[in-house]
């Protein structure tokens, strides 16, 4: 009797990965104007752009990763394992890359942009914690109670 390769196994179903990034995406509008205007009142101008642009970071962040185990869950899960954690350290890398390259640029505040990015990122996913079902039976986002 031969049994089916588990690294091989495919995911087959609705994507809660996304469902959830979605959802922290727009809890994300929620917040960003709040952060820009705290970043503008302690940094000016400066603070605002640099906070704007970190925002805008990691939701692109947070997106990508979300496309990432969608995608890649399709085919195996060899795959998805691997390009998480590849794909991990290539958005680190492209976060650094992103500052590195405008961390000398007049309009950038570099601690209102590690700010923004510390805060975006960690503010979310703690935000986002209270939505999301912990349970195999709801995987994604809890369902609406009526």
């Amino acid at each position: 009797m031969m049994t089916a390769n588990p690294m091989a196994t495919r995911l087959e179903g609705p994507a809660p990965e996304v469902e959830v990034t979605k959802d922290m995406l727009r809890r994300g509008v929620i917040v960003a104007p709040v952060l820009v205007a705290v970043c503008s009142a302690i940094w000016g101008g400066r603070g605002a752009a640099s906070s704007a642009f970190a925002v805008a970071l990691v939701v692109f962040n947070f997106a990508v990763s979300a496309g990432i185990v969608s995608w890649t869950s399709r085919i195996s899960l060899g795959l998805l394992m691997g390009s998480v954690l590849f794909g991990y350290l290539i958005r680190l890398g492209i976060i650094f890359l992103a500052v590195y390259l405008v961390h000398k640029a007049q309009w950038v505040s570099l601690p209102a942009l590690g700010t923004g990015l510390v805060v975006t990122h960690l503010g979310l996913l703690v935000w986002e914690m209270r939505y999301v079902a912990m349970s195999l039976a709801h995987p994604g986002l809890k369902p609406k109670r009526p």
